[in-house]
């Protein structure tokens, strides 16, 4: 029996300045409405306008971090996914200002 992924239909933003990574990420969550943005007003813009049920966000490039509290102050559940700024310092902050999790682009298929 074949059991509907749990992000079926789910509406997810994605945010990274990597076209290649949000392609990617697109295709992956194709069971889901995702919304893409490569920088920070557009990000905004969406979290602004729109109600997700999860936010993707890169740190660099994109704001990351003020990103992330926009997304939490409007009660959206956000994952922070880096590359360049994987440290334990960003980790400690992506905690802090409230990411539901902090994972490292390597280990995205």
């Amino acid at each position: 029996m074949k059991t509907d992924s749990p992000l079926t239909n789910k509406h997810l933003l994605v945010v990274d300045d990597e076209p290649d990574i949000l392609d990617m990420l697109t295709e992956e969550l194709g069971m889901c409405l995702v919304d893409t943005a490569s920088d920070y007003q557009t990000a905004l813009q969406y979290i602004q306008n729109y109600t997700y049920d999860i936010v993707i966000l890169d740190i660099m490039g994109v704001n990351g971090f003020q990103l992330l509290r926009d997304a939490v102050s409007k009660g959206f559940p956000t994952v922070i996914l880096t590359a360049h700024a994987f440290s334990p310092e960003s980790l400690k902050k992506s905690i802090k200002l409230g990411a539901v999790s902090y994972l490292p682009k390597d280990r995205i298929p």
